[in-house]
């Protein structure tokens, strides 16, 4: 047997199958762009829209129930009635028929509810406590959001009929209505702080042993509000977590 005859066919086939091999590893466009798909979870939540503090200037005359002679101590909490957001610019979101506000005005509402104890008229004798109640209003403007407020508009319309029997006139007993109403998620406000700068007297200036009935009061208030509304978020790669309690896992099954 000629081997080589027999060895030079074994190159010619090598070479043969070396040229159709690539020499680095074959990797294709669609496996480069391979994207891991992340589970998006949508939750119903309480969203930050403003954390805005507004000053308000509040006056008030206080009648005290029975004489005195020296203010003692003056404790003050804040109440609020109400706090409202009303908006008064929008701007559309994308192509949907629901609005982002840009631009509100935040209104509040309540009192200030002071306890005040002084030192009556008699030697040795009791202090005494009076609670009033300091009613105040305000606004303030938003220019700038956390988060912008969502809100949708609702729509009608309203087609009218001609009379069938001239065609010349229309009829007002036969209307068609269209209304589209949208119900939003009102939002709504949080008390955070309250820094009260106060100047109290009396009108009537009273001599050192004398006695006073009336007090004015000028107050300064600054509120911290926190504006918040329910909306829909999305959220990336969240999981339910499930609490473990041994006590109460059910034994594993053989």
């Amino acid at each position: 047997m000629d081997f080589s005859l027999y060895d030079q066919q074994k190159r010619k086939t090598l070479q043969k199958y070396k040229s159709v091999i690539p020499e680095e590893p074959f990797v294709s466009e669609v496996t480069r762009d391979i994207k891991v798909c992340t589970p998006v979870t949508r939750i119903k939540t309480p969203v930050v829209l403003v954390e805005p503090t507004l000053q308000i200037a509040v006056e008030a005359n206080i009648q005290l129930s029975t004489p005195a002679t020296e203010i003692k101590r003056v404790k003050k909490n804040v109440f609020l009635e109400q706090i409202k957001l009303v908006p008064v610019s929008f701007k559309r979101i994308d192509k949907t028929d629901y609005f982002k506000v840009t631009r509100a005005k935040v209104f509040v509402s309540g009192h200030i509810r002071k306890n005040i104890e002084y030192a009556g008229a008699a030697c040795n004798g009791p202090l005494m406590d009076q609670i009033a109640d300091v009613p105040f209003s305000g606004f303030t403007e938003i220019k700038k959001f956390l988060n912008f407020p969502i809100i949708g508009i609702s729509e009608s319309a309203e087609a009218n009929f001609l009379n069938e029997l001239t065609q010349m006139d229309a009829r007002l007993d036969k209307f068609f209505f269209q209304n589209l109403v949208k119900y939003n998620e009102q939002p709504y406000g949080e008390l955070v702080a309250a820094n009260i700068f106060e100047l109290d007297f009396s009108p009537v200036t009273a001599s050192p042993e004398g006695t006073f009935t009336q007090l004015t009061e000028k107050i300064v208030l600054d509120l911290t509000l926190k504006v918040l509304q329910v909306q829909q978020v999305a959220i990336t790669g969240a999981t339910a977590i499930v609490p473990f309690l041994t006590g109460l896992t059910p034994p594993v099954s053989p």
